[in-house]
């Protein structure tokens, strides 16, 4: 991936535990990393086909004055954010703040943090057999693509499946998204229960009827092995009514444990073996 480095920005302002530090303010230094690709600037020495190195000097200083932080932890997180929300072209960025004139009461040239952060890629299962099913699997999409950390990038067909488990309960509706997302597996797991819990979502019976069923699927190539969130989903590959809305968005994803492409295992479980 190509870079633009931004180097030790100078700016002033107003972040420290200590209260001195939010009144008078400090000098601190900003330095940025954006990965992104460069190529099609570089053919057509294009200022739109890339991002301004300028104006993202402007924007960052704008942002790093807005508010008012005790960590520098926290300022280095707000501004990876604004960056890639706000920078459609910028994949990755690397973010590191300096403090010169830390109050720490020893002699040094700064203190630093630095972080980096990026878009992850998930894939999202989405079903629903109870009231208006395709009306709750559009209100879930749209609570899922959320401005400040998701962006709902595809959404497949939806398709009438037959309960699994549980077989006294209606058919449902299923669909899968492609979404992009800043939040770590954990954040996006328990906001999308979150999610579930505004559209009403009860859990009485083991695969039983809901509202709404929000499930990771995949996030970027991750093998997780946590208890509260396991990635990729372990019955994914063996569920048509997941593969087959799968189909529509992503058929040569590659699931990371068994090295099989979406399409490969859709067809080893349908009926004849090949859809």
């Amino acid at each position: 991936m190509d870079k633009i480095y931004i180097k030790d920005l100078e700016i002033y302002g107003f972040h420290g535990v200590n209260q001195q530090e939010k009144d008078m303010g400090q000098r601190f230094l900003v330095s940025l990393e954006l990965f992104l690709s460069l190529q099609d600037a570089g053919e057509s020495d294009d200022l739109d086909k890339t991002v301004s190195y300028a104006q993202v000097c402007i924007d960052i200083e704008e942002e790093f004055k807005k508010e008012k932080y005790d960590l520098i932890e926290k300022a280095a997180e707000k501004l990876a954010e604004f960056v890639l929300i706000n920078y459609e072209l910028v994949d990755r960025v690397k973010i590191k703040i300096k403090k010169p004139w830390a109050p720490i009461g020893k002699p040094l040239d700064h203190v630093s943090v630095e972080i980096d952060r990026k878009w992850h890629t998930a894939y999202i299962a989405i079903g629903s057999n109870m009231g208006d099913k395709e009306k709750n699997l559009n209100s879930a999409i749209e609570l899922i693509n959320n401005p400040d950390f998701n962006r709902v990038i595809k959404v497949s067909n939806f398709y009438e499946t037959k309960p699994v488990g549980y077989l006294e309960q209606e058919e449902f509706l299923n669909g899968a998204l492609e979404i992009k997302t800043l939040l770590s597996p954990k954040r996006l797991m328990r906001f999308l229960l979150e999610k579930e819990e505004e559209l009403k979502r009860e859990r009485i019976i083991k695969w039983g009827p809901r509202t709404i069923d929000l499930d990771i699927l995949l996030y970027d190539n991750l093998i997780t092995s946590e208890e509260e969130i396991i990635i990729p989903h372990p019955r994914m590959h063996e569920r048509l009514f997941v593969l087959i809305p799968l189909l529509d968005i992503a058929p040569y994803v590659i699931h990371p444990i068994l090295n099989k492409r979406v399409i490969e295992l859709a067809n080893m479980n349908s009926e004849d073996g090949e859809l």
